[in-house]
């Protein structure tokens, strides 16, 4: 009787099975607070992860401290880049929608630095303070607030920001933001914020698409 072949995914030696963290990953962040039993399985399977995703020109993104845990496309040659598939597709966001990641990954440095609560959480109408300055003057509240509820449920599909649990318009702002927006990039942020404000002032690029 020929032996069954095993599964690329399957882990004989331990009884966990690669596909049990690999597959979430590749569906999106996996999050020690939402899933700990996976995160857990992550840790200690992290070595052959990295092995198995590497494979399909990948490489996680772990941040035991912090809690998360991602997958991202190799940095790789033009040349070699253009031989593999993309899984991790790059995505193309509107430029409020990019100008609010930045205001957001500021005010969660600014509670860090003050050393307050580690979940950063804000209603919707502080969020829009943080970009009412770039925004045409005369902008009516009722419209500033729609559109800042439509630039935060684009960052909340793409893992950012959370609604909280009965609370409409309050969201927290996830920690991953930190991974995506670094520190350098951070201190530079002011001095681009005049481009910015000149940029949305002329109306350009109110959209919400990707």
């Amino acid at each position: 009787m020929m032996d069954t072949p095993e599964h690329p995914l399957s882990d004989p030696t331990d009884g966990q099975s690669l596909s049990t963290v690999v597959v979430p990953l590749l569906k999106g962040v996996l999050y020690q607070e939402d899933s700990p039993a996976q995160w857990q399985a992550l840790l200690g399977l992290q070595a052959r992860v990295r092995d198995y995703v590497a494979v399909l020109g990948l490489e996680l993104i772990l941040d035991s401290s912090e809690g998360y845990a991602f997958l991202r496309s190799r940095p790789e040659g033009e040349e070699e880049a253009d031989k593999l598939p993309r899984l991790v597709p790059r995505r193309q966001l509107s430029f409020p929608v990019s100008l609010l990641l930045a205001l957001l990954r500021k005010k969660l440095a600014e509670s860090d630095a003050a050393g307050g609560e580690t979940r950063l959480i804000l209603s919707r109408e502080e969020v829009a303070e943080l970009i009412r300055v770039f925004l045409p003057e005369g902008s009516r509240e009722t419209q500033l607030l729609d559109k800042v509820g439509i630039y935060l449920n684009k960052i909340a599909e793409l893992g950012f920001v959370r609604p909280l649990k009965g609370q409409k318009h309050m969201v927290e702002v996830r920690r991953i933001l930190k991974a995506f927006v670094d520190a350098q990039w951070l201190a530079e942020l002011d001095a681009r914020l005049g481009d910015y404000a000149r940029h949305l002032g002329r109306g350009e690029s109110d959209e919400d698409g990707e």
